[in-house]
Order: C-alpha cells, then sequence, then structure tokens
C-alpha cells in the first residue's frame, strides 16, 4: 500500500504555504495517481481554519486520485492543535467524490458534519473527538453504509461538544442498522457505563465480533451488567482498556475465560474527578 502523510508546519503556515498547495504538488508529482492511503496531517492554524477548502480541493483533484481507498482527515498531535481546537467542516462531499473509499476517519469535532452520510464500500468509519455532537451521531446513525465493517465513535465530554445522551446512542446498538457491521466502537464517553449498560443486551450484540467500550469512564457498575450478559460472552473480543473498575471486577474478567481488554486501569478515589482518556 502506498501511503503519504502531508503537513503544513508553523514555519510553512508563516511563510503562507497551504494544504490545498500540498496537494496540487502531490498531483503535479504524479504520485497521486498511485496512492491509496492519505492522510492530512496538521493544515497550519487548524484553531482558525477549517478544513472545508481541503475538502473542496480533494472533490476537485478527484480525478488524480484513482486508486485511493483510505483517507485520513486531521491527524495532528496536541503540539500542533488541541483535538476540541480542530476546525473540521463536511465530509459528505469526500464520500460522494470518491465512491471506492473503503476507511474515512476525522480527527476533531468542532463544526464537524457528515451529512448525507451514504456510500456503497466504505468498510470503516472513525470519528475520534473529545466530543461528538448529537447532530454528528444522528448523521452517522442514518447513514446508507450497506458495506460498513467497522464504526468507532469516539464521543467524548460536554465541556468539548457532546450534547447528546444516551437515547442518542441507542441506534447503534440496533441489529442490522448497518448489516455487516463486526467491529462497534462507542468509546472515550463520559457515560460509559450507561452505555456499557445499555450495550449488555443489544441487539447489535448478535452480529459483533469486537465491542470496544474502552477509553471512558467505565465502573463496576457498567461492568456488572457486561460480566452477566450471554451475548457479551459470545464476542470474540471485549475492550474495556483505560477504566475505573475495581481490582475485584478486574479479577472476575480475568476468571470469566473471555477475550477482554482490562489495561490501564485509572485512579479512582473520587468520581468528580473521572475522565475519558481523551477530551480537550
Amino acid at each position: 500500500m502506498s501511503e503519504i502523510k502531508l503537513v503544513v508546519d508553523y514555519e510553512a503556515y508563516e511563510a503562507g504555504e497551504t494544504m490545498e498547495d500540498k496537494l496540487k504538488e502531490l498531483v503535479a508529482s504524479g504520485q497521486s495517481s498511485t496512492l491509496t492511503s492519505l492522510i492530512i496531517g496538521d493544515w497550519g492554524g487548524a484553531y482558525e481554519n477549517d478544513s472545508s477548502g481541503i475538502v473542496e480541493t480533494l472533490v476537485q483533484l478527484k480525478d488524480s486520485f484513482p486508486a485511493l481507498r483510505k483517507l485520513y482527515i486531521g491527524e495532528m498531535t496536541f503540539e500542533e492543535c488541541e483535538m476540541s481546537w480542530i476546525m473540521q467542516s463536511n465530509m459528505a462531499p469526500l464520500l460522494q467524490a470518491y465512491p471506492e473509499l473503503q476507511s474515512l476517519t476525522v480527527q476533531g469535532g468542532t463544526d464537524l458534519a457528515i451529512d448525507p452520510l451514504a456510500h456503497e464500500k466504505l468498510e470503516e468509519l472513525r470519528v475520534i473527538t473529545g466530543g461528538l455532537s448529537k447532530a454528528v451521531l444522528a448523521s452517522i446513525a442514518g447513514g446508507a453504509l450497506p458495506n460498513l465493517r467497522k464504526l468507532e465513535l469516539y464521543l467524548g465530554v460536554d465541556d468539548y461538544g457532546f450534547d447528546g445522551g444516551l437515547e442518542d446512542i441507542l441506534p447503534f446498538l440496533e441489529k442490522d442498522r448497518f448489516p455487516n457491521l463486526t467491529y462497534l466502537g462507542l468509546k472515550n464517553s463520559e457515560i460509559q457505563d450507561d452505555i456499557a449498560i445499555a450495550a449488555s443486551d443489544a441487539p447489535v450484540l448478535l452480529q459483533l465480533q469486537v465491542l470496544d467500550l474502552s477509553l471512558g469512564t467505565l465502573t463496576d457498575k457498567g461492568s456488572e451488567a457486561l460480566i452477566a450478559s450471554a451475548g457479551v460472552r459470545r464476542l470474540d473480543k471485549l475492550d474495556l482498556s483505560y477504566h475505573y473498575m475495581s481490582d475485584e471486577m478486574m479479577k472476575r474478567w480475568v476468571a470469566s475465560g473471555m477475550n477482554v481488554d482490562i489495561s490501564d486501569k485509572q485512579k479512582d478515589d473520587d468520581e468528580d474527578y473521572r475522565f475519558p482518556s481523551i477530551t480537550e
């Protein structure tokens, strides 16, 4: 697989270079014709310049990326730009322009939209945020993605953009909403216990191989429902890493014989200081 990551660092940004320039240079070099994976990193001033110009340029240049199957918009470290500061835009035009795309990852939830969401061949959708809006959740839940196999949503906290509740997450627990889905990640949430309880007897378990509830504020409350679930026991893997479970509950998971990741236990002395892994 041929993969390239494009970045506009601080010096280049101050000199006036743009990500749109970088994309046009990539096409002019001829490398875009065989590229299968493209990562868009820091585009310079991502805290004040949204990704709409990048989306528009990629749409205009679509015929120059005939082999593109994997696209990541916004892959950057917190030193480059805090995740909650990354200004995104509507990703739907990219899906319309690249009908052969198989994987889309977006990092940063501010001003993010994926509307309308429809794609015949997309197999993987990852949305990494410190706070995912209920509008985006609704767009994804209502999306037409018949070939989707992996859905990974970093839900985050209300201080950084999560304005929904459990009711906005429940649609993802329905069976056959995405008929080929085998991996479901509802993670990095401040309501991880509520999600775990709802997921423990959810119809979607009948089609899943992997359930990922990692990186959130999971405690014994949510874990109790999961460990008692027959549907959870039939999974190939359960990911609960980064959690606030007690030592006793962890021992029960070890004794369960299930393939469960319970690594990265957090200190839980005060529930007011329990946070998902990624927020700001």
